[in-house]
């Protein structure tokens, strides 16, 4: 197991990509926090997930988007289970609105969860890392809207564009510590928060015609990818995105 002896949190864990990464992670031998805003049923369906695996786990909820919810999530879960190596930023939140008509309570959500709460979580990660002179995995899930536009999504974009600028500059920064930081950036995968374009047979087929491998990406596709950044088999890789969307970004035009 590349994984055995190591603690993970992974935000946002209560369902979609975020369980499927805490699953494979305690699959590959890692103990898991799984954190989501509310201490709620969804959450502990992930907990039993891992604990299935024979790994040990723990629910910690938190506001992602609150500054101090982030400190006190790493607190607990360094009180919990005595350390966190692997952070993995995977709380997101999007809203479709035309620009003209975003309103600053939406922006606000958007911008806190997806880009000020993968910065204030990962602050506190690496000061605890500090503190016990260790090296440490950052893995944010970003998105391949990293990089592409999407139309009535600006803020979306804005969020996950910042990830990959604060990726990048972390990485040199956080190399002397010993400290990766990568993105993951999904393309269009099979979760809840696509459950309008699933239920739309016309969208979806537009979709399909601009994915090459012609299918949608599954949360196990980005979960493997996670797997790899934290484990030693990507120790030398930091400051990059590893898009995992079979085919998309290069092939997407609007319809």
């Amino acid at each position: 197991m590349k994984l055995a002896g190591k603690v993970a949190l992974v935000t946002g864990s209560g369902q979609g990509i975020g369980r499927a990464i805490a699953v494979r992670l305690a699959q590959e031998g890692a103990d898991i926090l799984v954190e989501d805003r509310l201490d709620n049923d969804s959450a502990h369906q992930t907990l039993d997930a891992v604990r299935a695996c024979g790994r040990r786990g723990a629910v910690i909820a938190g506001d992602i988007g609150r500054a101090a919810d982030d400190q006190r999530v790493i607190a607990d879960g360094v009180a919990q289970f005595g350390q966190i190596d692997i952070l993995v930023n995977n709380a997101g939140v999007e809203r479709r609105a035309d620009f003209w008509d975003v309103s600053e309570d939406d922006y606000d959500l958007v911008l806190n969860v997806n880009l000020k709460g993968a910065f204030f979580v990962t602050q506190a990660f690496v000061r605890h890392r500090r503190e016990v002179q260790a090296a440490g995995r950052v893995i944010n899930i970003s998105s391949v809207h990293e990089e592409l536009p999407f139309p009535h999504f600006t803020s979306y974009c804005a969020s996950k564009g910042g990830m990959k600028m604060m990726m990048r500059n972390l990485a040199i920064e956080l190399a002397p510590l010993g400290i990766t930081v990568n993105n993951v950036a999904p393309g269009a995968v099979e979760t809840p928060i696509n459950r309008q374009l699933l239920n739309n047979p016309s969208q979806l087929h537009a979709l399909l015609g601009n994915i090459p491998l012609n299918r949608l990406g599954q949360p196990g596709d980005v979960a493997g990818a996670v797997v790899y950044l934290a484990s030693d088999d990507a120790a030398y890789v930091t400051g990059t995105t590893l898009v995992v969307d079979g085919g998309l970004l290069w092939n997407y035009r609007e319809q």
